[in-house]
């Protein structure tokens, strides 16, 4: 049994979240360090690099105090994982 790599922790993680509606690019200072893409299907996706779970959470707070549907939350591989 081949053990999973734990990340590196000096590495941030990529996060893709995915939300019914659109959200303006305005609300990108709002999120910090976040890249809006407005989808042809009418979601906005959020791609964006945390440093650990206690920052993804403020992310997901404030797609909550927005009142925006969640749809989807997914892990990308880093740029190192795809060697």
């Amino acid at each position: 049994m081949s053990a999973t790599p734990m990340p590196d922790p000096d590495e941030p993680l990529i996060y893709q979240i995915r939300l019914k509606g659109y959200l303006e690019d305005a609300w990108n200072d709002w999120f910090g360090a976040v890249t809006i893409t407005l989808n042809d299907d009418g979601t906005t996706l959020l791609t964006c690099h945390v440093i650990d779970q206690a920052e993804l959470y403020g992310i997901l707070r404030k797609v909550r105090d927005l009142g925006m549907i969640l749809i989807s939350i997914q892990q990308l591989a880093s740029d190192d994982d795809t060697d």
